[in-house]
């Protein structure tokens, strides 16, 4: 019988993703997804392969798991941020800046896209989770026409130029001693193109 982690099947579960999720992640980034196969995962996390096939049956189950979880983490600790601040021009500063940070920590994993290595519907619940993401700008955006701070204006039009800004590698491909003042650029630009001049100074996030 296969040793149970962390003392029930619960936190066994919960170890095991764990495990091959640090593995997956670190895979991702310097082979690609095409390059990964599931039993060079499991002999990484110190699973058998049998373990691992329990917890997900192929590389497209187990990439899709790892995105939701990923996605998860994000989405609260974006929420969290955001919600700190009351101001509707902190909240959408403290929005670019995370989105643009989290960008510069996770580069895209190498080789073909996503979309073309994934059956459609595995692809599409991986792109659902940028729901949550454009209902926060949404939702901020909204707050800052309530306020008074930037003019009435087309979210359903906003929002996709924001984002499509937001999602632009070069904003944040530059030498590390550069990166924060690339990312005060792109506040200062969303603000500007807002109709707000201020730009509020960074905080730890």
């Amino acid at each position: 019988m296969p040793k149970v982690l962390g003392g029930s099947i619960e936190a066994h579960r919960r170890e095991v993703r764990a495990r091959v999720f640090d593995v997956l992640r670190a895979q991702l980034y310097e082979r690609g997804f095409d390059a990964i196969t599931l039993s060079g995962i499991a002999a990484e996390a110190g699973l058998g392969r049998t373990a691992l096939y329990n917890h997900f049956p192929d590389k497209e189950s187990l990439l899709v798991a790892f995105v939701e979880d990923e996605a998860a983490r994000y989405v609260t600790r974006l929420r969290e941020a955001v919600e700190a601040e009351a101001d509707p021009v902190r909240q959408l500063a403290t929005f670019v800046r995370l989105q643009l940070r989290v960008l510069a920590e996770y580069h895209l994993p190498p080789g073909g896209a996503l979309e073309s290595a994934l059956a459609p519907s595995a692809y599409r619940r991986i792109s659902a989770h940028a729901d949550p993401i454009t209902g926060q700008l949404r939702a901020v955006l909204l707050a800052g026409v309530d306020a008074g701070c930037w003019p009435a204006q087309d979210v359903d039009v906003v929002v996709p130029m924001v984002t499509a800004a937001l999602g632009s590698r070069q904003v944040i491909d530059v030498p590390a001693d550069r990166l924060d003042a690339a990312i005060e650029a792109a506040v200062g630009f969303v603000l500007r193109a807002l109709g707000t001049g201020e730009v509020p100074d960074p905080r730890p996030i």
